[in-house]
């Protein structure tokens, strides 16, 4: 049946079905129907380098995913110069938008030295440049969970010059105003000053237009207290950019019963903009909420090396897949029609530069396209200012640096597929496949 409703999809893709496009006003999403949008998404990495290529596996997921209420997805990787328009129509004509990473494995920006180039810049946009035409391309992520630590605070300067380049580059181009956010991991002592800096300011050229939150806190029978979502809540009332938890899902206890939803779509609704499920596919990590058949030996010809069979007729992984179901449609907010909406919330102060927590002077400038972070000129900076540590200031490269080299595809799979610790070990596996 699945693959009749996949023919039957796939049978218009010479051009991606209309669809309402979403757009920020104020801190929520709005379609273009003037309706505000909930990201009810699953995260959707089959493979490494691209997943939207496959037309066939696209229309097959695509229907199944929407028959739980599935509007949206999150990619992490995709390849720019391969032409996505069938599998962008599978997901249009279901219903289903695409939250994408702009980032690869080497151009992704690095708390440890980081820096913002032309190499950067133009692989960012090479993937803005292709996905743009898309009407279901819902916002791009400049980065995933690159601030991690208190000095790796640094960093921060560098994810918003990025999102400052490429709001540029669309402007530009005259795209339409897709919105362009972040996606952090969630770090107690970290969060509150990220998700304030990267919005804050006078000037909305440099802030981000969203941002969102990987976020494992909410664990089988926790409750909206013990899970610490009232402060996710409380932190965010007066946020001036849509929120939402990119990737969500703890399965420490079995099976998942995904009772945070009852939150986010409920106590939550009137500030946070929905979720992201990690993630789609069973693999070694256990989060998956589907499978491709057994696993086999990861030795046998042709095999993944996990062992986990990635492409075919997808087959729900219960009860998970039946417990989302069901949660999600028991929850439908309407939220506020745009046409209702005047939102008064304004940019959030810049957060003062707080020794071992947030390395980053308030007032300095965002880094040019071409800087590296340089610590001893920070340091004599902070010295001189009479701050105690680095103050996040960067100093010019010479030249155009290159992508970094450092990492490799198993660091950066580690880094951009899992935000749970418990994930990393079959991610790793994965890429180092292809």
């Amino acid at each position: 049946m699945l693959r009749s409703i996949a023919a039957c999809a796939l049978a218009g893709a010479a051009a991606v079905n209309a669809i309402a496009t979403i757009s920020v006003k104020g801190s929520k999403f709005f379609t273009s129907d003037g309706n505000q949008f909930y990201v009810k998404g699953i995260a959707y990495q089959l493979v490494p380098d691209d997943p939207l290529i496959d037309a066939t596996q696209c229309g097959l997921d695509a229907a199944l995913m929407k028959t739980i209420g599935t509007n949206s997805i999150r990619v992490y990787h995709v390849d720019p110069k391969e032409d996505h328009t069938k599998c962008m129509s599978a997901f249009a004509d279901a219903g289903i938008y695409i939250w994408l990473d702009l980032d690869t494995f080497n151009t992704q920006i690095e708390q440890t030295e980081p820096k913002w180039n032309e190499t950067q810049r133009d692989a960012f946009a090479a993937v803005m440049d292709e996905f743009q035409q898309y009407d279901n391309l819902a916002g791009f992520f400049v980065g995933n969970e690159v601030l991690t630590t208190g000095n790796g605070s640094i960093a921060a300067p560098y994810v918003k010059a990025a999102a400052r380049d490429l709001k540029a580059h669309r402007d530009a181009k005259k795209y339409r105003n897709i919105p362009i956010g972040y996606s952090a991991a969630d770090i107690a002592t970290l969060r509150p000053m990220l998700q304030n800096y990267l919005a804050c300011g006078s000037n909305a050229s440099e802030a981000i237009d969203f941002f969102s939150l990987n976020a494992y806190s909410w664990c089988g029978t926790s409750d909206y207290r013990t899970s610490g979502y009232y402060m996710l809540e409380a932190n965010s009332t007066s946020y001036n950019i849509p929120i939402f938890l990119s990737e969500t899902g703890c399965n420490t206890f079995r099976p998942r019963t995904f009772e945070d939803q009852t939150a986010i779509f409920g106590d939550m609704a009137d500030t946070w903009s929905g979720s992201i499920i990690y993630e789609w596919i069973e693999e070694a990590n256990n989060y998956g909420i589907v499978s491709y058949g057994t696993k086999v030996d990861p030795a046998s010809p042709s095999a993944p090396p996990d062992g986990f069979p990635r492409s075919g007729t997808p087959t729900p992984v219960n009860p998970d897949f039946a417990n989302l179901s069901y949660v999600w449609k028991t929850l439908n907010p309407t939220g506020v029609k745009e046409s209702a909406y005047n939102p008064t919330n304004s940019a959030p102060e810049c957060p003062p530069a707080t020794s071992g927590v947030w390395e980053v002077n308030p007032t300095s400038a965002l880094p040019i396209l071409g800087q590296t972070y340089n610590a001893q000129v920070a340091t004599a900076t902070a010295s001189s200012s009479g701050t105690s540590r680095p103050s996040g200031t960067a100093s010019g490269s010479a030249g155009q640096a290159s992508a970094s080299s450092t990492g490799g595809a198993t660091d950066g799979l580690s880094r951009e597929l899992t935000g749970a610790g418990a994930a990393l070990a079959a991610v790793m596996a994965v890429f180092a496949w292809l």
